[in-house]
């Protein structure tokens, strides 16, 4: 197996130090610090935080510097219909396409989401819930469709944790996940588009009532 460059490990290690905020959105980011924490000189550094910058995970400010991209409630009115729109046409494409062991498989990961809420595990749950999608996509095999719902993937994921974290957002996702899952369960490709569509429109709802909850 081919090791990664330096350089590709290190944006690895800082994605997801930004996944889960230990690099908070809107900060800037000590080049020279992080080097030295990860005993290597700011070349790789620098090439690792072009790879991010590349994602839209951070920002190249000139005479600036590096700051991790913070999104604003402008971004997510934007982004989230986009993507409920590119996660009902994969619930809807999967749906036809699914066998029986994709969906026993669906089962399992379901089972995961329902033991996850029942410890109030999040991290856990949030896994889960991107193992539940990533199967659909799958399922769905249309590539143009999982590399724009990738791309913006890679964006929400600084924000879709945080949405769990709402009172009875939980809960609500796990009845949400409920419904998708009999609707592809039954073969009903129209159902599971719309549920689907709907499932990420409510992310969004949980979200803006975090950001209220925090002014």
């Amino acid at each position: 197996m081919v090791q990664p460059a330096l350089y590709e490990q290190v944006a690895e290690r800082l994605r997801s130090r930004i996944y889960a905020h230990e690099l908070v959105p809107g900060s800037w980011i000590d080049e020279q610090k992080l080097a030295e924490e990860y005993g290597i000189s700011r070349t790789p550094m620098r090439e690792a935080l072009k790879v991010l910058a590349s994602e839209g995970l951070v920002q190249l400010k000139p005479r600036r510097g590096c700051y991790v991209t913070q999104l604003s409630e402008e971004d997510l009115d934007e982004i989230f219909p986009v993507m409920a729109l590119l996660e009902g046409r994969i619930a809807f494409e999967a749906t036809k396409k699914a066998t029986n062991l994709d969906i026993d498989e669906l089962v399992a990961i379901h089972k995961r989401l329902e033991k996850s809420a029942k410890q109030s595990n999040i991290d856990g749950f949030f896994e889960a819930n991107q193992d539940f999608h990533q199967a659909l996509q799958r399922y769905a095999g249309n590539r143009w469709l999982q590399k724009a719902i990738e791309d913006l993937r890679i964006m929400l994921r600084l924000t879709r944790r945080d949405s769990l974290r709402v009172d009875g957002r939980v809960t609500q996702s796990l009845e949400e996940h409920r419904l998708i899952l009999a609707a592809i369960q039954n073969h009903d490709a129209d159902l599971a588009s719309s549920l689907m569509h709907d499932h990420l429109l409510s992310g969004r709802l949980a979200l803006a009532k975090l950001h209220i909850a925090q002014q």
